[in-house]
């Protein structure tokens, strides 16, 4: 699974949510403001930056407010 690196006003982050419920994409959702380990690795893969939405994949690697095209491409690679 999937894991969605959030915050609860993100506007990118609701959109993207919605898109891969929409297409039947498993995920979890953390909310970097609660969770200080996730928001240090989104900084670690962000240059510093807290940008959300950041999606890490099953395989370690990570992308940061990725279309729903490229999350489907991610996934279909893997």
């Amino acid at each position: 699974m999937i894991t969605m690196y959030s915050t609860t006003w993100c506007g990118y982050c609701r959109r993207l949510k919605s898109q891969m419920d929409r297409e039947g994409i498993e995920y979890q959702v953390i909310d970097i403001e609660e969770d200080p380990a996730s928001a240090e690795f989104v900084m670690s893969v962000n240059g510093g930056n807290q940008t959300v939405p950041t999606v890490r994949f099953e395989d370690g690697s990570a992308l940061t407010n990725p279309t729903i095209v490229q999350v489907k491409q991610k996934l279909a690679a893997a």
